[in-house]
C-alpha cells in the first residue's frame, strides 16, 4: 500500500496541498470546518507527516538536544526530568546524549546534533568544547550550559554554587570536631570537583587547624569511591583522615561501602559527607549526609532559558542563573 502523501489528504478533504500545509504547521489560518474535514482525511488515510523533510526544508529541527556527565548518576536523570517537564510543555523533544565523562563522546554528540540541526543544546561540558559551542551557535543552535558556567560568560548558564557547597560540607565536618578530611572524587579537571576541593581547601584553612587529603579518581561513581577509600586505609592509622568529602553521593556511598567492610565505624572512626543528596543517600545503610542540589529546580530552569534564546537569538542578552545548595545532615556525620 503506497504511504499518503500530503496532496492524497488534499484531494480527500476537497482542499488545495497550501491549504493542507497550513493545516498542519499554521492551524490558526485555517477555518474550524475546513480543519475538521482534513484531520478526517489524515485519519481516514493514516497520513503520517514527514518532519524530517518539514525542519530540513526550515534548516532547523524543534528538538533539543541534552548532553549530562553521567546518566547512571541520578542527579542527571533528575535534571534531565526537569528539562523535559518544560519540553513536553513546549511540544518539543529531548534528545538525550551520555558523555560518560569522556570527551570524545561528547564531541560526537555534538557532532550529531550539529549534523541533526537541533534548535538548543543544553550542556555540562567535560572537555574543552567552547570553539564547538560557538560554531554551533554561529550556525544557528542557541546553547546553554547546565551546571556550569563558561570563563569567558559568553553563554547563557544555569549553575549551583559550588563554592558554597564545599564550603558548608566542610564546615559541618570541622564543627563536629573532624579535623583531617579526606576529599574523594575526580578527575581533578572536572570544574565542579575542581571548585568543591578549593573551596574546602579554603574552609579549613580559614578554620586554622583543618587539613585536607585529596584522593583523586577518574570517575565519580562508587566504584571510585570504594578505591578510594582503599587509598585512605594503606595509611598508617596516625595519618588517616577522621572524616571524608565524597564529590558527590555515589562516590560516598562506595566508601561507605569500602570502610563498613573495613571494620572502620561511621561516623565515630570517619565521617562520611556526600554531594547532590540523591534518593539512595537518605536509604544507605548508615543514611548519608550530603549537599542537596535542586536537580530539577536546575534542568527546568536551564529548558525555559533555553527557549528564551532560542525565540530571540538576537537579541537575549547573556543570562546566568546559580542556585543555592543546602546541607543536610544524617548519620553519617551527626551519629545515632
Amino acid at each position: 500500500m503506497a504511504v499518503a502523501q500530503v496532496r492524497d489528504v488534499a484531494a480527500l478533504a476537497g482542499v488545495s496541498p497550501a491549504t493542507v500545509s497550513n493545516a498542519l504547521n499554521h492551524p490558526a489560518k485555517v477555518s474550524p470546518a475546513t480543519l475538521a474535514r482534513i484531520q478526517a482525511a489524515i485519519d481516514e488515510l493514516g497520513y503520517i507527516r514527514n518532519d524530517a523533510a518539514r525542519q530540513l526544508r526550515a534548516g532547523t529541527n524543534d528538538a533539543i538536544g541534552m548532553i549530562v556527565l553521567d546518566i547512571a548518576n541520578p542527579f542527571f536523570t533528575d535534571v534531565a526530568r526537569g528539562v523535559e517537564d518544560v519540553l513536553i510543555a513546549e511540544s518539543r523533544p529531548l534528545i538525550l546524549g551520555n558523555s560518560a565523562q569522556e570527551p570524545s563522546r561528547e564531541t560526537s554528540y555534538l557532532d550529531l546534533f550539529e549534523q541533526q540541526r537541533m534548535s538548543g543544546v543544553l550542556i555540562t561540558p567535560v572537555g574543552d568544547v567552547m570553539d564547538r559551542l560557538r560554531r554551533l551557535r554561529d550556525r544557528g543552535t542557541s546553547v546553554v550550559l547546565v551546571d556550569r558556567m563558561s570563563r569567558a560568560k559568553e553563554f547563557s548558564s544555569v549553575s549551583i554554587d559550588d563554592k558554597m557547597g564545599g564550603r558548608i560540607a566542610t564546615e559541618h565536618l570541622l564543627e563536629i570536631g573532624r579535623r583531617r578530611i579526606g576529599f574523594i572524587g575526580g578527575p581533578a579537571g572536572l570544574a565542579q570537583v575542581k571548585t568543591r576541593l578549593a573551596a574546602a581547601r579554603a574552609a579549613a584553612e580559614k578554620h586554622g587547624s583543618g587539613e585536607i587529603v585529596f584522593v583523586e579518581t577518574e570517575t565519580m561513581n562508587a566504584q571510585a569511591g570504594r578505591w578510594g577509600a582503599e587509598q585512605l586505609l594503606e595509611l598508617p592509622r596516625t595519618q588517616r583522615p577522621d572524616a571524608v568529602f565524597a564529590a558527590n553521593d555515589l562516590v560516598a556511598l562506595g566508601v561507605l561501602q569500602a570502610l563498613t567492610l573495613a571494620g572502620v565505624r561511621v561516623p565515630d572512626d570517619i565521617a562520611i559527607i556526600g554531594y547532590d543528596d540523591i534518593e539512595f543517600a537518605a536509604s544507605a545503610a548508615i543514611p548519608l549526609s550530603s549537599v542537596r542540589q535542586p536537580a530539577q529546580q536546575l534542568g527546568s530552569a536551564a529548558a525555559t532559558l533555553l527557549l528564551d534564546v532560542i525565540a530571540d537569538p538576537a537579541g537575549s542578552t547573556v543570562k546566568h542563573t546559580t542556585l543555592k545548595p543546602e546541607l543536610v545532615i544524617r548519620r553519617s556525620t551527626a551519629g545515632a
